[in-house]
């Protein structure tokens, strides 16, 4: 009998987190505002009217939270930095207070030995550079690549794994085009723009990281595999759309140097003729790419949906997560290998994956939360297979270590390893984090018990 497929010891296991959402005291010790801070307080804009004001209270109880990556036997932490807590204004003064709370964060995790991944930018902009037009503005590419020299020279040394963009599609798909999320635009002009701007701030933050000359750095993208509801040229044609849209949108123009050609149809005369120079800027060679996987898509034409005609069809026999999204974990394996067999055998991190699902009341001791562990062990299955066909997967992180503020959801959805309780601060390991945890001690032989799953 054969030895079963083992994850190599090199290999990274983690849980993610981003600053809005878990960090809390957005204000504090001289920190500027963020667009998310202006949009969640906004009456209208998030579920029960839920802020970041609190969440997790990160910012003054990470010791206790780098603790628990330890005791879980973590070996990384992806988090990321708040822009406007080290450039109140988004550019020019730096605050000594913010830049000091993460080299107090990075120090912490690294005597955990526990391997810190940077992300630049998770989604709050500084309100101050909105202003001026924020990611629709060509000087924002310029801005983020000043903000990310601060970082680099500050923190360098002891990082050695950065992310420029986490999800540049939901910035643009929620933010600008449908305006859902921050900074709550709907102008199908101004979404292009704002895609490019930002694609040409990551190629412009990899320049400056090279002229430091340290570590690794890589680009983070939500991707979800397409498949048509039926052979149809009409669904073909949207799944095709749907593709363009939301897989190769961000990642032709870093790899293959230009745009995917449906984009021009789905944007109409809303879609911009960008110059070439741009893409030497965006085309920067990348030490890796980090994949955010959670569902997958099953397409078919629709001409009232706007501006793809291209919708989801539920799987009604599928199991769904609390926001509705499908459970299919053989879409990690496909998407992982889609972009090995697209963009070449590269560096890949699975840096988010993770379920919000209704966790049970309880008091003392452990939460029992068989679908997340279900979850997990299903989706980590998925990893290792593609790694067995081949893809150069070099780590995993859950979402998320903590139940935390879900963006315009509030704090309605948990998808946390540890259960938060929003009162007291009080944190639980959920059945799912010893699970995981035991996944990680064992480089994955745990996959192989079902444990009653």
């Amino acid at each position: 009998m054969s030895e079963p497929t083992l994850f190599p010891p090199d290999f990274l296991w983690g849980a993610a987190t981003s600053a809005y959402q878990i960090e809390g005291s957005p204000l504090a010790d001289g920190a500027g505002p963020s667009i998310w801070h202006e949009f969640s307080h906004t009456p209208g804009r998030t579920r029960d009217g839920d802020t970041g004001d609190v969440a997790c209270d990160h910012y003054r109880r990470y010791p206790d939270d780098v603790a628990l990556l330890r005791e879980l036997g973590l070996n990384a932490y992806r988090f990321s930095v708040a822009w406007g807590r080290v450039l109140p204004e988004g550019r020019g003064r730096i605050n000594p207070a913010g830049l000091g709370f993460y080299e107090r964060l990075v120090d912490a995790v690294l005597e955990r030995g526990i391997q810190p991944m940077v992300t630049l930018y998770h989604w709050d902009l500084p309100a101050a550079l909105d202003r001026f037009g924020g990611w629709v503005n060509p000087d924002s590419a310029a801005w983020f690549a000043d903000y990310a020299q601060v970082l680099f020279r500050a923190l360098g040394d002891r990082v050695k794994l950065w992310v420029t963009l986490n999800e540049p599609w939901v910035v643009v798909d929620g933010g600008y085009l449908h305006g859902v999320l921050a900074p709550g635009q709907r102008n199908p002009f101004a979404a292009p723009l704002a895609a490019h701007n930002l694609l040409r701030a990551h190629g412009s933050a990899v320049q400056a990281y090279r002229a430091e000359g340290q570590h690794q750095i890589g680009l983070v993208v939500n991707l979800e595999p397409k498949y048509p509801a039926t052979e149809t040229v009409e669904d073909l044609s949207a799944t095709m759309r749907a593709d363009a849209y939301w897989n190769r949108h961000y990642l032709d123009p870093v790899f293959l140097g230009g745009y995917p050609p449906e984009l021009a149809e789905i944007f109409g005369q809303a879609w911009p003729d960008f110059p070439d120079s741009d893409f030497d800027v965006i085309r920067q060679p990348l030490d890796f790419v980090g994949v955010n996987y959670y569902s997958r898509q099953v397409v078919r034409h629709d001409p009232k949906d706007w501006p793809l005609a291209a919708a989801r069809v539920r799987q009604p026999r599928q199991t769904h997560t609390g926001l509705e999204w499908e459970v299919y974990p053989q879409g990690l394996t496909d998407i992982l290998e889609w972009v090995a067999g697209r963009y070449g055998p590269l560096p890949l991190y699975v840096t988010e994956n993770g379920a919000a699902f209704y966790d049970p009341p309880h008091a003392e001791g452990e939460i029992d939360d068989p679908l997340r562990r279900r979850y997990l062990r299903d989706h980590l299955r998925a990893a290792l297979e593609a790694r067995r066909k081949g893809v150069d997967l070099r780590g995993y992180f859950a979402w998320s270590l903590l139940d935390n503020f879900e963006w315009a959801h509030g704090y309605s959805q948990r998808f946390g390893l540890v259960h938060v309780d929003y009162v007291t601060q009080r944190r639980t390991p959920k059945a799912s984090a010893r699970f995981y945890a035991g996944v990680a001690r064992s480089r994955g032989a745990a996959l192989n018990a079902d444990r009653a799953l």
